[in-house]
């Protein structure tokens, strides 16, 4: 049982993204040459996630996506954050987060729906997010030139920490009251 919940450890820290239950049991077989059944997956996924959660580990083993991965634990944010900000070139910019933020909320969407809600063009924050992978070509709408419907990734799912859209916070949950326009009628 060691063996095994070494060798399930290895692959989840290999993979460049989360690994399904179903890939771990998929590789599992093929590495061990013997079927192994879903409770034994989990059994070796919940005794991981267990010795990670000792005070001394930096990282956890998360559920993300429906898929498991390493993460740093949250008390190595701050220090983390240092090491993001000396990688700022990579970072998106306003107009590409903004342009996410509507396509996460409203997907799936097309270009000119983004364009009116920003009130900008918004070809180049479109094409740098669908370079990052953050979002995907949805389909294609029903209405008049059939325009292209963009939504979300499993990258951008992974990437903020997200199980489904429906995790997204609620926008009254963001938008502070003094945030809006005029003086309240009580």
């Amino acid at each position: 049982m060691e063996k095994l919940i070494c060798e399930i450890e290895a692959l989840i820290y290999a993979s460049e993204y989360g690994i399904t239950p179903a890939e771990i049991r998929q590789v599992m077989e093929t590495v061990i040459e013997k079927p192994l059944d879903e409770q034994e997956i989990h059994s070796v996924l919940s005794e991981i996630e267990r010795r990670y959660q000792q005070e001394d580990r930096v990282m956890e083993l998360r559920m993300v996506n429906s898929a498991y991965q390493f993460l740093t634990k949250p008390r190595f944010y701050g220090t983390i954050n240092q090491l993001q900000a000396h990688r700022a070139k990579k970072k998106l910019s306003q107009a590409a987060l903004e342009t996410l933020a509507i396509i996460a909320y409203r997907q799936p969407i097309t270009k000119l729906e983004i364009e009116q809600i920003r009130g900008v063009n918004c070809d180049y924050s479109v094409q740098r997010l669908l370079e990052k992978e953050l979002i995907v070509i949805a389909g294609k709408s029903e209405s008049v030139g059939r325009p292209i419907l963009y939504g979300t990734s499993s990258l951008f799912m992974d990437h903020f920490g997200l199980n489904s859209v429906a995790d997204l916070p609620k926008l009254k949950e963001i938008v502070a009251e003094s945030n809006t326009i005029g003086e309240s009628t009580n």
